[in-house]
């Protein structure tokens, strides 16, 4: 009696979780030329005859019926025609031209969007994310068509609370917000800065599987020093200098507080703030709420896992890291992040932070190599100053010369000063107390990244493992090598760490869960790819990283005792999960868009009932009841979700 008892119970607890992953149908207010101007339920011409005439779109469509298939082959044949017809036009042209192409399709059809961004991940995410984001967001003022996202503005301080109610989605998961201070290397672009949250939240969706419903890419606009964007006529932000101090800081607070009011479970991702701002709000909020800066714990993260790679790469054990000799060309908030985790992982390796950092970590800023006897230092900068005279180096020593004088193991970039790892510091390299050179360019846009890949095998020497943030291709070696390129972009991070968290129900996001992310990354490459110079894996794979590193984080918020679960799996059930198990749980948990059938309806304006969002592994009927509009059961219908 009582093993029948726990039998069912059993059983019952399965079939919660399972239902929690399959799609409700929700109540639709809408019919006719507005479902056909709501890109999340357009399917463009792929609606069947009975939907046409169910939902009042028969006459307003073409009367050809082509299907999702079709579709997706016909845009992909518009994007190859593209490409072709714009063979020889200038880089820039082509690349906005590509934007456009793919930000139409999103303005239409999520659906289909979602599906060609998916299934051509290696082609499509240079264009809505880095290089060409940073290109679209220069002239996004230009480019704008259609809002995306919310803006909450200076002036609207003491308004962020009923604002964050007009968005029209119930729940949001996924949140990342720019002030626009500092896009890529490119500096301050105000509101145009929007441009950063959406590609980034697009390949939240790609590569993390989160509900494309439940995303929000924000811009907090607080102002622009940008005196060019003041003067141009089209710019669409505030026209005043940016806000400084408390009066700052009390804006960022309204819109964190009026966020996670409304979504309490929601994650902020924080991306390219000013280097003063995003060490401060990191600080200010990450044992408060949710929230991660990606600039310094996402680009740390990657660089980590690309360090450890180039000691495996060396034949040598990952203890070893410890004496590594690492020069940093950067000492903003991404260059900082770096050698703050760096230091961490030593000093779990050594158990001394302090020695680490004086003995082994060299930071380089536009006055040069970073001592004591800098004056007005940095307090983030201060752990990595050196003391004047070691190595023979003092105070604002160049590149050239730290390289000469150390012969660093890693040369590592976050400057976002293109061409700054010149030729005399490229053949400098090859003196290198490593057998394998490290040289990292990791700067984006592709036009400030410090040395192109082929400049740094033809100077620094054929030997050398070589990564950058934005892609560029292998270089032929000659004699049938190849110069393996790596892309030591944050994308094989931030989505895992969100979607991690999302799925720990972690309170607030840890070092450990951090680290957790990276060390994942960095394990993920085999040996043989390690010896050919490769240390980081196709973006092709991004999904199963993703899955990878979301479970490593998910082990890593359960040690830490932060996880509060996420739906029907409480933190008891994570703690008992395998490794397996908790990578089947991620994955389980990954968005896949589908196309939706919509069921019958009557002919006025009520709501039709639309199953949507359908998953792969749950495929099959579902079975309720269309109620008129005064609740009474009007008949029964089977519903199947497509694909």
């Amino acid at each position: 009696m009582w093993n029948l008892a726990r039998s069912a119970a059993s059983n019952a607890r399965r079939l919660r979780r399972f239902s929690s992953a399959i799609p409700r149908p929700s109540i639709v207010h809408k019919r006719g030329a507005d479902i056909l101007h709501d890109p999340w339920f357009n399917k463009d011409t792929g609606f069947p005859l009975t939907e046409r005439d169910r939902l009042g779109l028969r006459g307003l469509l073409p009367p050809r019926i082509i299907s999702f298939e079709q579709q997706h082959d016909r845009f992909m044949e518009s994007y190859r025609s593209l490409e072709k017809n714009t063979l020889g036009q200038p880089h820039t042209v082509v690349s906005l031209a590509k934007w456009r192409i793919l930000n139409r399709l999103h303005d239409r059809n999520e659906t289909l969007y979602y599906r060609v961004l998916i299934d051509n991940i290696k082609d499509f995410a240079p264009i809505v994310y880095t290089p060409t984001v940073g290109l679209v967001c220069q002239n996004y003022s230009g480019l704008f068509r259609r809002p995306r996202g919310m803006y909450f503005s200076a002036k609207d301080k003491g308004e962020m609370m009923s604002m964050i109610y007009n968005w029209p989605a119930h729940q949001v998961d996924m949140i990342v917000l720019t002030d626009g201070s500092r896009i890529l290397g490119l500096g301050d672009l105000g509101v145009q800065g929007i441009g950063i949250p959406i590609g980034k939240l697009d390949m939240y969706v790609a590569a993390a599987g989160i509900n494309p419903q439940r995303i929000l890419p924000v811009m907090l606009d607080v102002g622009t020093n940008n005196q060019n964007l003041l003067d141009n006529p089209l710019y669409l932000g505030l026209r005043q200098p940016r806000l400084e101090g408390e009066e700052y800081l009390s804006i960022v607070d309204e819109f964190m507080e009026s966020v996670f009011t409304r979504w309490p479970k929601a994650i902020v991702q924080f991306e390219d703030f000013q280097m003063k701002w995003a060490f401060q709000t990191l600080q200010r909020y990450r044992k408060k709420y949710r929230m991660f800066n990606d600039d310094i714990q996402g680009t740390a993260g990657v660089a980590l896992a690309g360090l450890f790679g180039s000691v495996r790469a060396q034949g040598r054990p990952l203890t070893d890291f410890v004496k590594q000799k690492i020069v940093v060309v950067g000492a903003g908030s991404a260059g900082l992040g770096v050698l703050k985790m760096a230091k961490e992982a030593v000093a779990r390796m050594e158990g001394n932070a302090e020695q680490a950092a004086s003995h082994q970590f060299f930071l380089l800023d536009k006055n040069g190599l970073v001592t004591k006897d800098r004056k007005e230092i940095d307090p983030a900068a201060a752990p990595f100053a050196k003391n004047p005279g070691e190595y023979g180096l003092t105070e604002g020593s160049s590149l050239l010369e730290v390289v000469k004088k150390v012969k660093p193991h890693v040369l590592l970039g976050l400057s976002g000063v293109g061409g700054v790892f010149d030729e005399e510091v490229l053949k400098a390299m090859r003196e290198s107390d490593s057998p394998r050179p490290a040289i990292f360019a990791m700067s984006n846009p592709t036009m400030n990244a410090e040395c192109t890949a082929a400049d740094a095998f033809k100077h620094a020497g054929e030997n050398i493992v070589f990564a950058s943030g934005s892609p560029f291709e292998n270089v032929d070696l000659g004699n049938g090598k190849v110069g393996h390129v790596n892309q030591a972009n944050n994308m094989y991070l931030f989505p895992g760490i969100g979607l991690g968290t999302l799925l720990s129900g972690a309170h607030f996001i840890s070092e450990g869960m951090l680290q957790a992310a990276a060390e994942c990354l960095a394990s993920y490459m085999t040996d043989e790819e390690i010896e050919k110079g490769i240390f980081y894996p196709s973006i092709d794979h991004i999904r199963d990283i993703t899955a990878e590193v979301g479970a490593a984080v998910v082990q890593a918020a359960v040690a830490d005792e932060l996880a509060e679960g996420h739906d029907d799996i409480g933190p008891k059930e994570l703690r008992l999960m395998s490794k397996e198990e908790v990578v089947e749980y991620v994955t389980r948990n990954m968005w896949v868009k589908k196309l939706h059938q919509l069921p019958a309806t009557d002919r006025s304006h009520k709501p039709a009932i639309i199953a949507r969002n359908c998953l792969r592994s749950f495929l099959g009927a579902i079975s309720h009841k269309i109620v008129n509009g005064n609740g009474v059961p009007k008949r029964k219908s089977t519903l199947r979700c497509s694909g």
